[in-house]
């Protein structure tokens, strides 16, 4: 399959979505009729100020939440109707998380969190510890391997969420604020990583930010207001390079 044939193909539909929160007596719309399609092998930015409704719409995409109306289909899995252990099985298949914090398991080292998804594949513990290991090389901690998240820097740490995030090469990534806790030098660093691993893996990345800079690694943003789509452009950013 050639890159434009992929790029061409949706791998994210999304159709009439909304969400409304009832909090009291009180109804909160915080997504008001998104339809998007996100494309194979895409970097889409869905970027916006607090409270425009980007985090509520990474966790319908994510499956985290259920929509009040509308659907979400990954690869054609309408992942909004799934019951919670179809939507287990279908992350550790076919998705992959970055967070804003993390989410290193503090009692484990950077090998046993980054080799943990394979885990839930059933891999014996001496490949998937193989596989962290060449993952961890690749993101440049080769001599942090054996480090607790404690004893990492923040930029280490998101280095391993990375490692963890793409070790089973899935179809989507989901990153949520990915840089928030990091400085700018660190920042470019963890993006360019972000956005080689993609190029070299053809997958999808959905980045949520508020941070204007983020919108630089992206093919696409997506920018919401008050939980509409306000402005969907392509951007100019034409990397491609491999790690």
């Amino acid at each position: 399959m050639t890159e434009t044939t992929r790029q061409n193909r949706p791998v994210i539909q999304v159709r009439n979505l909304h969400k409304v929160y009832i909090m009291g007596d009180e109804r909160v719309t915080a997504l008001k009729n998104i339809n998007l399609d996100i494309m194979q092998g895409e970097i889409c930015c869905i970027f916006g100020t607090s409270g425009s409704g980007k985090s509520t719409l990474l966790n319908q995409l994510a499956g985290l939440e259920k929509p009040t109306a509308g659907e979400v289909r990954i690869g054609g899995v309408p992942v909004s109707r799934l019951d919670e252990n179809g939507l287990a099985v279908f992350r550790q298949k076919h998705v992959g998380f970055v967070f804003q914090s993390y989410n290193l398991l503090p009692e484990l080292t950077a090998v046993e969190n980054v080799a943990m998804p394979l885990m839930f594949r059933g891999l014996p513990k001496d490949v998937r510890e193989l596989e962290a290991r060449k993952m961890l090389c690749r993101v440049g901690l080769g001599n942090r391997m054996n480090h607790y998240p404690g004893q990492m820097s923040g930029g280490q740490q998101q280095r391993a969420g990375i490692a963890r995030a793409f070790i089973t090469r899935p179809d989507v990534v989901f990153a949520d604020e990915p840089t928030g806790n990091l400085d700018s030098k660190t920042t470019k660093e963890v993006m360019e990583m972000i956005r080689k691993f993609a190029r070299t893996f053809h997958q999808t990345i959905v980045l949520v930010s508020h941070d204007p800079e983020m919108t630089q690694y992206a093919d696409r943003i997506v920018t919401l207001l008050d939980g509409e789509i306000i402005s969907d452009v392509k951007t100019e950013n034409k990397e491609r390079q491999g790690l």
